[in-house]
């Protein structure tokens, strides 16, 4: 993936004016997370920040929480629903009250370590063809990580073509969400999110903005603390392979029947990531048979030949048909072998990603 990389150099704010943030947080019954998440948010320096909650008719303590916040602060602002609208068409909502140059969704069981707004609005005051940054998530369970390192060590950014380009070619979400600075123009030119794929809304209007936008990434500090918790959606609603899959199909189906689709080799674009999805659906199945574990074979076999009718030309196939056909207990070592050949390289992608955002 072509890419620009560049040493950071942060803002000097005695001559120059602070960069404006609005941060939407839409929730529903996360009342215990939001004072930490509000927090997290009116504490970061060197920005002029404003947090407009979105309470989607929560039934919990939302409402006195929201109430306390408001009062205690004047950059809190609250919009209550009297029936519940869903998350996307929530945050759509604020994305269109939000009066920020730039937006940030944040989810309400998310937190911003300190300095993330500052370290990204860096980036794109500096780049003005960027319309959105992000950076390295750091998942947690339990109490948010006491401290994280700040140092930035350089910037990467990508062309928005060659951003959606690898993502084509490995037909997955590398972005959490919590770790995004969004420039408002072109977020609102994007059209904001699809409730037509709410599973992968974040990443199909993500690709709608690159189909505008440069891309860029802050390489070194954590930029969002993304929780890691039972009642999430990710493990609720929206959980399984099989949703994963889909979601992400949709999401680029969505993305090049929008703005993406008026890329010059879009068409190419598109079949490329059918092609990688219908790879993972079967690398899936082959694991599964790797690793004795109970995978939905069939309907991942199934996901493949639908998105990618010529799914049984692939290599993935043919070692999923060896995999089929030797009786349990044979013995499977070049299989095997292959397999943690695999699972090496994937950790070296990890830690590529972790550093630069490239995989």
């Amino acid at each position: 993936m072509s890419a620009r990389r560049q040493s950071a150099s942060g803002r000097d704010l005695r001559g120059s004016s602070v960069p404006r943030v609005s941060v939407v947080v839409p929730t529903y019954n996360y009342g215990r997370f939001l004072s930490g998440c509000v927090a997290s948010v009116l504490t970061q320096p060197g920005v002029d920040v404003d947090v407009l909650v979105i309470d989607d008719a929560s039934t919990d303590d939302t409402a006195p929480v929201t109430d306390q916040l408001a009062a205690s602060d004047p950059r809190v602002r609250v919009i209550r629903h009297r029936r519940n609208w869903g998350h996307v068409d929530s945050f759509n909502e604020g994305l269109f009250a939000a009066t920020g140059t730039y937006v940030v969704k944040l989810d309400a069981d998310d937190l911003l370590p300190p300095g993330a707004l500052a370290r990204a609005t860096d980036l794109l005051e500096a780049c003005p063809d960027v319309g959105f940054v992000s950076g390295r998530p750091l998942h947690f369970a339990g109490d948010p990580p006491r401290r994280a390192s700040t140092r930035v060590r350089s910037w990467t950014v990508w062309s928005g073509h060659d951003w959606i380009a690898a993502r084509c070619r490995r037909a997955c979400n590398t972005i959490s969400n919590p770790e995004v600075v969004m420039r408002t123009e072109v977020m609102r030119r994007a059209g904001g999110q699809k409730a037509s794929v709410p599973h992968t809304s974040d990443f199909e209007l993500w690709l709608q903005m690159a189909a505008l936008s440069d891309v860029g990434r802050v390489n070194g500090p954590p930029q969002g603390l993304y929780r890691v918790h039972a009642e999430s959606m990710q493990r609720t609603i929206h959980a399984g392979l099989i949703a994963d899959l889909e979601g992400i199909r949709d999401a680029f189906a969505s993305a090049f029947a929008g703005a993406a689709g008026g890329l010059a080799d879009a068409g190419a674009l598109h079949a490329t990531a059918q092609r990688r999805l219908a790879t993972n659906a079967l690398d899936l199945a082959c694991r599964a048979y790797d690793r004795g574990s109970d995978l939905p074979v069939d309907e991942l076999v199934a996901f493949a030949l639908d998105i990618y009718p010529d799914a049984v030309d692939l290599p993935a196939w043919r070692g999923l048909s060896l995999r089929r056909s030797w009786p349990n207990g044979v013995a499977r070592s070049p299989l095997l072998a292959r397999a943690v050949t695999r699972r090496a390289a994937e950790e070296v992608n990890r830690w590529q990603w972790q550093r630069t955002g490239r995989r």
